[in-house]
């Protein structure tokens, strides 16, 4: 049982995955397409939910977001599904390859046995697809890996049912109708448009350019507040999300650029093409704040480098992101 699926390898799980499995039906896009189709970049910072008590802070929507909406704005239909019974999920899963259909499947990164032990965290939102089974074992295009994988049958339903925040519960998901004519463009501008609202226009101030302008003001304040050590494990955990789970490095600002790019080309508008460079100034300005950071939290920093100095930086990052985002809001108006 074996589908003839082409593994591409990609910076991003669910970038990757959502452009893999379009791509078996059809549909013509890479990954930093379904990344800004699926209004991908994103900041939130909710100090009212912590994990291992350190607040959430995020660079992309919720797990799930993209593939739903690239699939939503492109047209296309999905079916998706979590269960309450690991064996049902399973028996779902070897139900769907037998019709020869790849599924997307939302699993832990922890337990997944091909990924070196240094990469292996509690991370439940990682995305893979399955294409066929072989002597018992799953086919697997990961995304972030160089070529095809393959799992147990246990080891995938471990990592199916991985405990923890965002729980797959066995989350799986596939395209079920594809329409007969796409409208590329039209999606690409629904995309930035929607984006544009996401970072500008959210009233509260935990998200997109109000909520790096919230955390900054809150930066400078850890050390006296909480301090040292617990300052040193809120930054580290700000940046791990930035540059770690942030595939790709500048917390997807990088891969954002990249689809400006290829939108530039689509839609033919030369304004976005100099945007994406701004795009990619920015992100370079995220990795320079990541570095001073990653010296303060190892105690190589000199004494310019600070707290309030990285407030500083991420003030800068927030004035540069609101222009680039209110120039992009009016280049697809």
């Amino acid at each position: 049982m074996t589908i003839h699926f082409q593994h591409s390898q990609s910076a991003h799980c669910e970038n990757g995955s959502t452009a893999n499995l379009l791509r078996y039906y059809g549909v013509d896009i890479n990954e930093s397409l379904a990344f800004g189709i699926g209004s991908g970049l994103f900041f939130a910072y909710l100090p009212f939910i912590r994990i291992n008590h350190i607040p959430v802070t995020s660079f992309r929507p919720m797990p799930g977001m993209i593939f739903k909406r690239t699939a939503k704005t492109l047209g296309v239909k999905i079916f998706q599904k979590k269960f309450r019974d690991k064996i049902a999920s399973m028996a779902a899963l070897d139900a769907v390859l037998a019709q020869n259909i790849p599924v997307g499947l939302q699993v832990g990164v922890f337990h997944l046995t091909y990924f070196p032990r240094p990469y292996r965290f509690h991370f439940n939102a990682h995305n893979l697809v399955v294409y066929g089974k072989e002597d018992g074992r799953y086919l697997i295009s990961d995304p972030v890996m160089e070529t095809a994988v393959s799992l147990s049958y246990d080891e995938l339903m471990r990592v199916r049912w991985a405990r923890g925040m965002f729980e797959p519960r066995g989350h799986m998901y596939y395209p079920v109708k594809i329409p007969a004519q796409i409208d590329l463009p039209a999606a690409v501008i629904k995309g930035i448009r929607r984006n544009c609202r996401e970072m500008l226009s959210i009233p509260l101030p935990f998200f997109g350019i109000r909520g790096i302008r919230y955390v900054a003001g809150q930066m400078k304040k850890w050390p006296e507040k909480l301090g040292e050590k617990q300052a040193s494990l809120y930054l580290g955990n700000f940046i791990r999300m930035q540059e770690e789970i942030g595939t790709g490095g500048g917390g997807f600002r990088f891969i954002y650029g990249a689809f400006l790019q290829e939108a530039a080309k689509l839609l033919s508008k030369p304004r976005l093409r100099e945007l994406s460079q701004d795009m990619t100034g920015i992100g370079d300005r995220w990795r320079e704040f990541a570095a001073i950071g990653g010296r303060i939290i190892k105690k190589r920093n000199n004494d310019q480098e600070t707290y309030t100095a990285m407030s500083v930086i991420l003030m800068e990052i927030a004035d540069r992101e609101q222009h680039l985002f209110s120039e992009l809001k009016k280049a697809v108006s």
